[in-house]
């Protein structure tokens, strides 16, 4: 059990090593050298000194995610109000591209939608 956690703490101190775009390479090196020579020292130095910078960089990574996720169930989602629908066929109409019989038909059915709709969420 102590080996899992030494090797998950060893991944997790070097990933954010090379994680980090604020050091530059030498840095990185350097963390690198210190870990594998003096891996005990390493690490718990590493975590005292910069402890508080790895664990802000891993919740901006969860926050920025977190954004990627929502964003895309978003978009996904695709969902619009029959207002959004009715405007964007008065638009159609207006430019021509729907005749007033094509734009009565997809007119009805847009509300027989939003009523069915609300019907079903009752």
């Amino acid at each position: 059990m102590l080996v899992f956690a030494w090797i998950w703490l060893m991944i997790s101190i070097l990933t954010d090593v090379f994680r980090d775009h604020s050091m530059s390479g030498w840095g990185k090196a350097g963390w690198t050298v210190f870990l594998i020579v003096l891996p005990w020292v390493g690490a718990l130095v590493y975590l005292i000194t910069r402890g508080p910078s790895m664990n802000a960089r891993a919740r901006e990574r969860a926050r920025a995610q977190d954004a990627e996720v929502r964003e895309y169930v978003r978009s996904a989602a695709g969902t619009s109000s029959p207002a959004d629908e009715l405007g964007k066929l008065a638009d159609l109409q207006r430019r021509g591209i729907l005749t007033e019989a094509e734009y009565a038909r997809a007119k009805s059915a847009v509300l027989e939608q939003s009523q069915n709709g609300a019907g079903a969420r009752r």
